[in-house]
């Protein structure tokens, strides 16, 4: 037992350093006491593996090799964040806000925004669980083993923390770290990293987490997210979060208005450089989590928060030549092709163009010297012309009238801003682009085919449209450049299991223009099978929740398309699944059909969320606003005051939870 609290001793004496040091900045021993104790700490657990701990300090430095990363689902969503650009656009976001929220004061936090790699992790009863990637904000890659050998990310917990939620924040690479790494690949003469963002997130996905433990990286971590989290601010749960253990940075700020907000984003706007590490601008989040609550979220992001980014790092560059390129839809996107010129810390090479109309309104021709920025810090476009440097034989730029794939003459519907290639099955990247995205993640995420493949199969006569992945054999796809029997086997295999994807994201999947992912769902829940929205007419469709006259127009059209139903039903015989199932449809009863409820408040038998599945099982809507369509108003503690009064003004019920109960009961 000696031994055994001496090793303890040892690692929770090294844990705190490590916090004083990552966290604090601020180590009360020296770098060589420091390795003096691990070492001692190294010896006793080797002769004593009886004693193993995987969160021991000594565990730290990796050395577990992760051949494939396990995908998982988020048990909380992660959402994006709307972005803003002006003092306009946070002044327009509060006004919302306050529709929703009433005339009310509101305090917000202001956080920096981080340019770095977003990750969730989760912890149960004060010890790290588990680490995922954002991925597309539903699931992510797990990467426990690599986030364990970033000593800022603390193991286990210390005072009050609850026994189990998650916390997000990004995993950034200190520019000062950047440099040395770049300045040692430069010395054995390898190509330097482009940029620490990169750099990083590429880093958590590294097969050898020894590898991973040799990189400076660093957490910051910004939003606790779980039930009966012991706080009722953003502001107090950054505090929280500092106490148990986490880094959480400084620079966080409580507004009490839009004003010191506002002061906020002017300071950081300035001294952001002074930073040792990259920002990109300022969230601002509604600090009262319970009207975080009752703003909820759109498809994509939070109402409750917006991203500020600070104005876009500008240079100036020659435009060589334009070239068009022909997505999955037809829609041409012509790309101007740069002098190639640093910006942001990226070599910038392309740009987007936009449409026809971008062209003509900057006046942009081959041979300027152009304006070149990234919108959002991401996608490099052009901004402008430098005209008193244009060539004296410069002649403006005419947009193409054909195809540059297949020849045929581009159209252009009145009211739309591209030209299109119409032909469909003809034109070579339109019909490798419905095959990308038939496969890809959100979609059919089929394992083992990827984007190259699929233009690799195509290129070689195997498919010409997505029905016929499930006709490859083997002895076809071995012969193809980079494939071998494994890689042919992981591909027909990944093909086979697709069978075992949903309704509504094969629905999502066959691509018809202007039904993504939310539409998919919607049409899915309301037809139950592909056969009935292919029997649907316009007027049908249009009465379906969310579904306007130009997406009805699109998915009529669609099936209209006898090559299209010939498709369908290959894939039905392929046993793809073309309804919803019994497993996947949560349906109770369709006791509320036709009625729409809002849901606000606090409840005490009921999460909200809980609530509106309730509603959604049995057949209701849950509207997000309240407006003359709304029914029912089901409220709870603290609803907020705005929703109240316009509720009494229009004459809309207000019910409680045992209300909602009963009225189930009734009916």
């Amino acid at each position: 037992m000696e031994i055994l609290q001496k090793i303890q001793a040892l690692r929770e004496e090294l844990n705190q350093h490590n916090h004083n040091y990552y966290v604090l900045d601020n180590p009360t021993i020296s770098d060589y006491e420091f390795d003096i104790k691990l070492a001692e700490l190294q010896d006793l657990e080797s002769k004593h593996p009886e004693y193993f701990d995987e969160n021991s300090p000594t565990q730290r430095v990796g050395g577990s090799i992760t051949k494939n990363f396990n995908t998982v689902f988020h048990e909380y969503r992660m959402y994006s964040l709307d972005n803003s650009y002006s003092r306009e656009d946070l002044l327009d976001w509060e006004k919302r806000a306050q529709k929703v929220l009433g005339d009310v004061p509101l305090e917000y936090t202001c956080e920096l925004k981080y340019d770095g790699a977003s990750i969730s992790i989760s912890y149960e009863k004060g010890q790290l669980k588990r680490a995922v990637t954002r991925g597309d904000g539903f699931q992510g890659d797990d990467v426990t083993n690599n986030i364990k050998t970033i000593k800022a990310v603390p193991i286990r917990l210390k005072g009050d923390f609850p026994d189990k939620f998650d916390i997000r924040g990004e995993i950034i690479l200190p520019l000062a770290g950047f440099e040395k790494m770049n300045q040692d690949l430069i010395e054995i003469g390898e190509t330097p990293y482009a940029n620490p963002r990169n750099t990083a997130s590429g880093s958590l996905k590294l097969q050898d987490s020894a590898e991973v433990a040799k990189r400076p990286l660093d957490c910051l971590l910004y939003t606790l997210i779980g039930p009966d989290l012991p706080f009722k601010t953003q502001f107090e749960g950054l505090e929280k979060a500092r106490n148990w253990g986490f880094k959480v940075p400084k620079q966080s700020h409580l507004a009490k208005n839009m004003e010191e907000v506002l002061d906020f984003i002017a300071h950081w706007d300035t001294h952001r450089h002074d930073l040792p590490y990259e920002t990109d601008g300022v969230v601002v989040k509604v600090n009262d989590l319970h009207m975080q609550d009752e703003l909820g979220y759109t498809a994509k992001s939070p109402r409750w928060a917006i991203a500020y980014k600070f104005k876009a790092e500008q240079v100036s560059t020659k435009l060589n030549s334009i070239s068009y390129q022909v997505g999955r839809t037809g829609s041409i996107t012509p790309v101007a092709n740069l002098k190639p010129v640093q910006l942001a810390g990226t070599v910038v090479k392309r740009a987007s163009l936009h449409n026809a109309d971008q062209i003509e309104k900057l006046d942009i021709r081959i041979g300027d010297e152009v304006f070149v920025e990234k919108g959002g810090e991401i996608i490099p476009k052009i901004i402008g012309v430098d005209f008193e440097k244009r060539p004296n034989d410069s002649q403006p730029t005419v947009y193409i009238t054909h195809c540059p794939e297949c020849q045929a003459e581009l159209e252009r519907k009145a009211g739309e801003a591209n030209h299109y290639c119409p032909n469909f099955y003809g034109c070579p990247p339109q019909i490798i682009g419905r095959i990308q995205h038939y496969i890809s993640r959100k979609a059919m995420d089929i394992e083992g085919l990827g984007g190259e493949t699929v233009a690799l199969l195509f290129n070689n006569g195997l498919v010409k449209n997505y029905a016929d992945l499930y006709e490859l054999k083997k002895e076809q796809i071995i012969p193809l450049e980079r494939m071998a029997e494994k890689s042919a086997d992981n591909l027909i295999n990944g093909i086979e299991k697709s069978s075992e994807i949903p309704f509504e994201r094969v629905l999502f999947a066959l691509g018809i223009r202007y039904v993504g992912e939310t539409v998919a769902k919607k049409l899915a829940k309301h037809y139950k099978s592909i056969d009935a929205i292919a029997n649907a007419s316009v007027t049908d469709l249009v009465l379906v929740d969310e579904i306007g006259e130009k997406i009805a127009q699109s998915v009529v059209e669609f099936f209209e398309n006898q090559e299209n139903r010939i498709i369908i039903e290959r894939l039905k015989a392929f046993q793809i699944q073309m309804e919803v199932s019994a497993s996947s449809d949560t349906s109770v009863s369709n006791k509320l059909s036709g009625k729409i409820f809002v849901v606000s408040g606090v409840f005490s038998k009921f999460s909200r969320d809980d609530l509106k599945k309730a509603i959604e099982d049995n057949g209701g809507k849950v509207g997000s606003s309240i407006s003359a369509k709304t029914h029912y108003v089901v409220a709870g503690d603290n609803m907020g005051p705005a929703k109240l009064e316009k509720a009494n003004q229009l004459n809309i019920p207000i019910i409680n939870e045992d209300d909602f109960v009963n009225l189930l009961n009734e009916n």
